[in-house]
């Protein structure tokens, strides 16, 4: 099961991840991963277009090639485009180099150097391979906006408790996640923006 912070033994083992950002002032660092979806993404732009703010997409590479037109959007609406593998394997039950062909992949579809292993897990071998090239980014908050045992306000609630200056916050614009996001997304922006946060992508 992964946690709403990833405990310190895993960021332990991955020295060279990027977890949060120096917190010089209010800022936070919103990233949406599995996506573009047809659906949910669009929604998720407009959104964040409504507060000016920026974010960072992680996207699968199969999905990404269906979608080419939602890649470019987030482009041009000034948000940043990263790596989410090519299918979403599980770097922890994937043979090395099987892993590291699927994140190139998908690395090749949407360009860029910035890479979210899914589910956040990585061998030491594969951190090391990928580390070489991407930068691995992952995460000091996750919303759990994905997990069906949640309640939409039990997400809300978990997301802005653990948010703070500097954060890096997981959201995921798939359709497994939609009924969450749809209610988590909008409050988490309005009561940021009313406390002074901006919202920054990590390009």
């Amino acid at each position: 099961m992964v946690t709403a912070r990833p405990p310190w033994p895993l960021r332990a083992l991955m020295p060279g991840a990027l977890w949060r950002m120096p917190a010089r002032d209010r800022v936070l660092y919103l990233t949406f991963d599995d996506g573009p979806d047809p659906q949910l993404t669009p929604w998720v732009l407009d959104e964040l277009a409504a507060v000016d703010a920026r974010a960072t997409f992680f996207c699968r590479g199969d999905r990404a090639t269906a979608h080419p037109d939602l890649v470019e959007r987030m482009r041009a609406a000034g948000h940043a485009v990263g790596g989410h593998t090519w299918d979403h394997p599980d770097g922890w039950r994937t043979p090395r180099r099987a892993f590291l062909r699927n994140v190139l992949r998908g690395q090749r579809v949407v360009g860029g150097t910035l890479f979210r292993p899914p589910y956040g897990r990585l061998t030491p071998a594969q951190l090391v391979a990928l580390g070489r090239r991407l930068r691995v980014v992952m995460w000091d908050v996750l919303s759990r906006d994905y997990d069906i045992r949640c309640t939409a306000q039990q997400c809300l609630d978990r997301t802005l408790r653990l948010a703070r200056p500097g954060s890096i916050v997981v959201f995921h614009d798939a359709p497994k996640a939609a009924d969450r996001l749809r209610v988590v997304l909008p409050e988490a922006l309005k009561h940021w923006r009313d406390a002074g946060y901006r919202f920054a992508s990590l390009a």
